[in-house]
């Protein structure tokens, strides 16, 4: 049943994780040493909000290295990337900054680490996706994509007493599971990751929308089009029971009509989502009444990454 007039649940966590955090400081400290442009390649993080306030410091976003003036001072995107971007960076004798998450990273690892132990790798992800062209880099003649669990059926392997599964950090918990389940129907032997793939940040948030939705007469979901958690998000809210649920860049993204009819909204954010973006939809709520904001958290997040070990290390030589 609809609660109190009103009233929006708010689900916590909310604002960066510690892997958009780590990237975005990165560009910010770049610019701040070495002075505008840096050039960023890609989005730094999938919110078009933060890739214009980076933009407006002095931040060129580019589509590939060779876009980048030669002996420049490039970012990779916290998205990570191929060998043979980097090796393009080094022939354009780039300086290279890294704000790869870690847990990016951490897959790049273990797809490096079954490739060479002979295994073909079922990489669970959405195609075009850069962190799912990023890993597959990793071992090209190994990796094999699978976009959901009826992607299983048609997959040709080489051994298939030797498989083993990654996934992209940034998917819906549930539809992996679904599909990490399809797959081992065809590979029983099918190995797991040593440790789960997708990003903690991206379960914490599945996780609050999940004890908001089914509340909820409307779930708002704060986040960019192109961002592959917060697109989860709607799902996810979606398939937990709300009745409704969209998602927005900002406040002023909201349609009014959406509002009609309504006593309980539900409001979460992606994982790239600055806490200014939903401090304005929570205002733009309370001017049409949603004055009661009770928040809702599934877990509190305390982890933080380390900057880049590039910007670490030009520090300590500096300070020579």
């Amino acid at each position: 049943m609809p609660g109190t007039p009103g009233r929006v649940l708010l689900a916590k966590p909310r604002g960066y994780c510690a892997g958009v955090d780590r990237a975005v400081q990165t560009v910010e400290m770049a610019l701040e040493r070495y002075g505008a442009p840096v050039y960023v390649r890609k989005q730094i993080v999938h919110n078009k909000h933060v890739v214009a306030v980076l933009e407006n410091r002095g931040a060129i976003f580019v589509e590939e290295a060779a876009d980048v003036p030669e002996g420049a001072v490039v970012v990779f995107s916290a998205h990570g990337v191929a060998p043979g971007v980097r090796e393009d960076a080094r022939r354009r004798n780039l300086h290279t900054i890294d704000a790869t998450c870690p847990l990016v990273t951490k897959v790049h690892n273990e797809a490096r680490r079954f490739a060479a132990q002979g295994y073909d790798i079922l990489l669970i992800g959405h195609e075009g996706h850069e962190e799912v062209i990023g890993t597959t880099g990793e071992a090209p003649s190994s990796i094999y994509l699978v976009d959901g669990p009826q992607g299983s059926d048609k997959l040709r392997v080489r051994d298939p007493g030797k498989v083993a599964w990654l996934s992209q950090t940034t998917l819906s918990v549930d539809e992996t599971v679904q599909t990490v389940a399809a797959l081992r129907e065809r590979f029983p032997g099918l190995v797991d990751p040593p440790s789960d793939d997708i990003c903690y940040a991206t379960q914490n948030r599945q996780a609050a929308v999940k004890r908001i939705a089914a509340e909820s007469d409307l779930v708002i979901v704060v986040g960019s089009q192109n961002s592959s958690n917060s697109v989860r998000l709607v799902e996810v809210a979606l398939d937990a029971g709300a009745r409704a649920a969209y998602l927005v860049d900002d406040a002023q993204s909201i349609d009014p009509a959406w509002l009609s009819r309504v006593s309980t909204i539900g409001v979460t954010s992606g994982a790239s989502v600055p806490e200014d973006l939903v401090a304005g939809v929570l205002a733009r709520l309370a001017d049409s009444g949603f004055t009661e904001v009770e928040e809702v958290e599934a877990v509190e997040e305390r982890l933080a990454f380390a900057l880049p070990h590039e910007l670490r290390r030009d520090e300590a030589a500096q300070s020579r």
